[in-house]
C-alpha cells in the first residue's frame, strides 16, 4: 500500500479549510490544516508536506510573510497561494515571493489539483 501525500493548508476561514480538505481527500491526498501562519509554524507539517496551500490574507502573519520566513530558514517547500484579494499589486507580490501558482478564490478544483500535482512532480514524487 502506498502512503498518501500530505498537503499542508493554511487559511483563516474554517469553511475554506473544510472544502479544501474534502477535495484533497477525494483526490488521494491527506490534508493537514491550520487556521493561521503561526499555527503552521508551531507544527511539523513542513517536514512532511509535499507543498503548502497558503492564503495570502490571514489574521496575524500574512501568507506572503510566512513564505518569506520559510525561504529565509532554507525551506524549499513549494507554495500555492490562494486569495480572495483582487489586487494586482498583491498578486504580483505573491508571485515575487515565490510560488507554483496563485489562485483567486473561488478557484476551480482542477486548478488546485493541477498545481499540487506540479509540486509533487517538482519534488520527484510521482
Amino acid at each position: 500500500m502506498t502512503q498518501r501525500k500530505v498537503v499542508a493548508v493554511v487559511d483563516d476561514d474554517p469553511s475554506t479549510l473544510r472544502g479544501i480538505e474534502r477535495l484533497l481527500n477525494a483526490k488521494g491526498f491527506d490534508a493537514e490544516t491550520f487556521h493561521s501562519a503561526e499555527a503552521f509554524l508551531s507544527g511539523e507539517a513542513a517536514s512532511r508536506a509535499i507543498c503548502l496551500v497558503l492564503d495570502i490574507d490571514l489574521g496575524g502573519m500574512s501568507g506572503i510573510d510566512l513564505r518569506h520566513r520559510l525561504a529565509a530558514s532554507g525551506s524549499k517547500l513549494p507554495v500555492i497561494f490562494i486569495t480572495a484579494v483582487d489586487d494586482d499589486a498583491t498578486l504580483r507580490e505573491a508571485t515575487e515571493a515565490g510560488c507554483i501558482a496563485c489562485l483567486r478564490k473561488p478557484f476551480p478544483a482542477h486548478s488546485l489539483i493541477s498545481a499540487i500535482d506540479k509540486c509533487a512532480g517538482a519534488a520527484g514524487n510521482p
